[in-house]
């Protein structure tokens, strides 16, 4: 029996990276019965069978440190949300619900700018301005002239990153400039609609060097907003958090209430009013969403 990680399932088929190789395997019929679906990222044990269709079965899925919705993986040691600095325009909204998903499941996220070339310079310094008192790390790179990407590598190494963003932001030409030997299907921006085409079509963990893995998925155009309570949605905005208890009321929502710390700090401009107006816009939802 081998151990390995599960880089992709396809039509029932998991393809298993283990000490030995890559392996063809079907899943036994028990996670059916345990409504336990295999992920890219599980880490399982297998046995070899090498019948006509498969070469082994997956027999055992071994406990997850964690595991993600959207997207669908598990065991991901960090998120790279990547965002185009232009072509398609940056849709912080987004990004924002996609931070929040990472918050929930407390899992370490790093802000990608691609496209830096585009840049016409003072767009680095609004993005900046946004996101550093969240205290997410932000980096701006560029396939086009590989600015940047030295210092994506340093982060990337020794960990296994979750990848996600909208199409056309060059997820599919940044992983194949990582990767050197692997080639991905890559796409471009529709002129008439400014946005990706979809290239990705599920999601799978490659191997870049070493023990550094890292998870492409298909892009996006927007996010569900998370179901948590609404009292629980200050603490997926890391900046909001040393206010807690700083309120006039101890059950401040954070929402317009009078002495509320938060909403000094937007005032201030300690705390971001873009950041700010997407958690005002997530928690009117979460509240639309518990009246129905």
């Amino acid at each position: 029996m081998l151990e390995g990680r599960i880089l992709k399932g396809v039509g029932g088929f998991y393809y298993v990276h283990t000490k030995e190789g890559v392996f063809c395997c079907r899943a036994k019929g028990l996670f059916r019965k345990q409504s336990l679906k295999p992920l890219a990222g599980d880490i399982c044990r297998i046995e070899l069978t090498h019948t006509d269709d498969v070469e082994g079965n997956i027999v055992e899925i071994l406990p997850r440190k964690n595991s993600l919705i959207r997207p669908p993986v598990a065991n991901t040691d960090q998120a790279l949300v990547i965002f185009a600095m232009h072509d398609p325009e940056p849709a912080l909204g987004v990004l924002d619900r996609f931070t929040v998903m990472m918050e929930i499941s407390r899992i370490p996220t790093v802000i990608c700018v691609n496209k830096d070339d585009l840049s016409l310079g003072s767009e680095a310094d609004e993005i900046l301005r946004i996101y550093a008192p969240s205290g997410y790390r932000v980096l701006f790179t560029s396939v086009i002239d590989g600015s940047g990407m030295d210092e994506l590598k340093e982060i990337l190494t020794g960990r296994v990153t979750s990848v996600a963003g909208p199409s056309g932001v060059g997820k599919s030409s940044m992983i194949n400039a990582l990767t050197g030997s692997y080639t991905m299907e890559t796409g471009e921006v529709s002129r008439k609609l400014k946005r990706g085409k979809q290239t990705t079509r599920h999601t799978e963990l490659l191997r870049l060097w070493d023990d550094t893995f890292i998870f492409d998925s298909p892009g996006f155009t927007a996010l569900d907003v998370p179901d948590i309570e609404p009292s629980e949605l200050y603490d997926c905005f890391p900046e909001m958090r040393p206010y807690l208890g700083r309120c006039r009321y101890n059950d401040c929502m954070h929402a317009g209430e009078p002495g509320c710390a938060v909403k000094e700090a937007v005032n201030d401009g300690v705390i971001s009013s873009e950041r700010y107006d997407s958690y005002l816009s997530i928690y009117n939802e979460l509240i639309k969403r518990r009246r129905y």
